[in-house]
């Protein structure tokens, strides 16, 4: 069956140059471990933190506690740029969380660096998340009336101050009272003295899984392929609603709320953000991907020699739609790895060549060659463009881009920087519209329907359990008072 959002023409008009990357920004990734034995609990958390890279490249933290004294290190940068040996080795004790951050509520400032950091009356607190809260804009005003003082412009110093503030004998209880209060989406790694909390929101927004440890402790991860990395064995998904508590050998699982009906994962996990080797809700990262592709090549094919995809994300995608159609995979775009984050500017010329920075065309595998490119979103137009234009001049007769998931129409609230509508390019423009911005021959996205029989793996295409709010502007939580990513920036200088 054909998709009826696909446009084609013969000839491509001219294409307009972009400075920006178009790519949705990563969420973050958190991270908590809990050992008996308290050897080497900072160097296990680096390389759970590595594995996570790919949620977020602004900078990265880690706290430790020894059960009484807690300490952190976190600052700008990639993980192995923030914790050389000389910043682990003070880092000592049975606890940690830590995290990889990619700012979605408050600036890249280093105030907005997680973990926070607190000194409550019933010790130590330090808190990570990954998500967004829709109402941080009212709980900021009512911390701020009750007299507290606010050094940071992100809303996990919101969740740390009202943990600290809540009554009750026990970190659990406060954390149980304080709860109901969070509405939006987040997935919390928390720190006290003597032991590491976890908790996730009751739509299941974000990602994140628990596992035993080789050492006799414990890990919660936002993906499952840190737990892997770290050794762990009987991997099991944090339920929405669910509070877990790690101390050492022992583990404690809450259902503090009850988990929503309908439930709200994130489907661009499986689009794009998560790594392929991870599993959530139960299916396999990269399985999904495939079956992206297949059904974009059931969807959309057209008459092509070879079919290649962006890297990396689109990879597997890629393969998917090739083995769908019959039609030849093969590697048409190479990817430079280490560009990822760079602080130093470039040259005007290299500037002006734009994704030359990030990709080389491979003129053997794409001359003479009518070549369908397939890429995991679209979103500010700014990429897509000149990946075209990079294709053809390695000397492609044409050049027919696919989709894997649906257009973008709107902007997410619950912890993805995919920019407001003026920043969408579907949101402004048809399908025809940015095709011929883009400068492809055709252009077609995966349909709502095709993209839930590949990620959930049912035949109706239903999207229940998901959230698809970014596709269709259907948000599973009011999102009226959710504030733009710089909202709070005003208010410290």
């Amino acid at each position: 069956m054909s998709d009826p959002t696909i446009a084609s023409v013969p000839v491509a008009p001219p294409i307009r140059r972009h400075d920006h990357d178009d790519t949705a920004r990563e969420e973050c990734g958190v991270l908590g471990l809990s050992t008996p034995h308290g050897e080497g609990v900072a160097q296990l958390a680096f390389f759970g933190l590595f594995a996570l890279q790919h949620r977020g490249q602004e900078a990265a933290g880690l706290a430790v506690s020894d059960g009484t004294r807690t300490r952190v290190h976190k600052q700008a940068g990639l993980v192995a740029n923030v914790f050389t040996q000389e910043a682990l080795k003070p880092l000592t004790g049975y606890h940690a969380i830590g995290h990889t951050r990619y700012s979605t509520t408050g600036s890249n400032a280093e105030r907005n660096i997680q973990p926070f950091l607190v000194e409550t009356m019933h010790g130590p607190l330090s808190l990570a998340h990954n998500g967004n809260l829709v109402n941080a804009t009212a709980l900021r005003d009512e911390l701020l009336n009750r007299g507290f003082g606010l050094t940071a412009t992100s809303d996990t110093e919101v969740f740390t101050l009202m943990l600290a503030a809540a009554g009750g004998r026990t970190w659990q209880e406060r954390i149980e009272r304080t709860l109901p209060a969070w509405k939006g989406a987040f997935s919390l790694v928390i720190l006290a003295a003597d032991q590491v909390i976890a908790v996730r929101d009751p739509w299941g927004f974000r990602p994140l899984s628990v596992g035993r440890l080789p050492n006799g402790g414990h890990a919660v991860a936002s993906e499952t392929c840190a737990l892997s990395t770290l050794g762990c064995v009987e991997i099991d998904e944090v339920r929405p609603g669910e509070m877990v508590s790690l101390r050492g050998a022992e583990i404690e699982r809450t259902q503090v709320l009850a988990p929503q009906p309908h439930g709200a994962r994130c489907t661009f996990e499986f689009v794009y953000f998560s790594r392929p080797d991870s599993v959530w809700d139960g299916h396999s990262v990269h399985h999904a991907r495939q079956r992206l592709g297949i059904e974009l090549a059931r969807e959309s094919l057209v008459d092509a020699d070879v079919v290649i995809p962006v890297p990396d994300s689109s990879i597997p995608a890629a393969i998917g739609f090739a083995r769908e159609s019959g039609l030849p995979f093969n590697d048409g775009l190479i990817k430079n790895r280490y560009i990822g984050r760079t602080f130093i500017e470039p040259t005007q010329d290299i500037r002006e060549r734009g994704v030359a920075l990030k990709f080389n065309a491979l003129s053997e595998n794409l001359e003479g060659k009518r070549v369908i490119m397939i890429d995991d979103s679209l979103v500010r137009g700014t990429t897509a463009g000149p990946l075209v234009k990079l294709v053809r001049d390695a000397g492609a007769s044409e050049v027919h881009v696919r989709i894997t998931c649906p257009p973008i129409t709107h902007p997410c609230h619950f912890g993805v920087d995919m920019g407001h509508d003026d920043d969408l390019m579907a949101a402004r423009f048809t399908v025809e519209e940015m095709r011929e911005h883009i400068g492809a021959d055709s252009l077609a996205f995966l349909s709502l329907d095709g993209m839930m029989r590949a990620v959930a793996e049912r035949e109706s295409g239903a999207d229940d359990g998901y959230c698809n709010a970014c596709f269709t502007g259907r948000y599973p939580i009011a999102v009226g008072d959710a504030q733009a990513k710089l909202a709070f920036e005003g208010v410290i200088a």
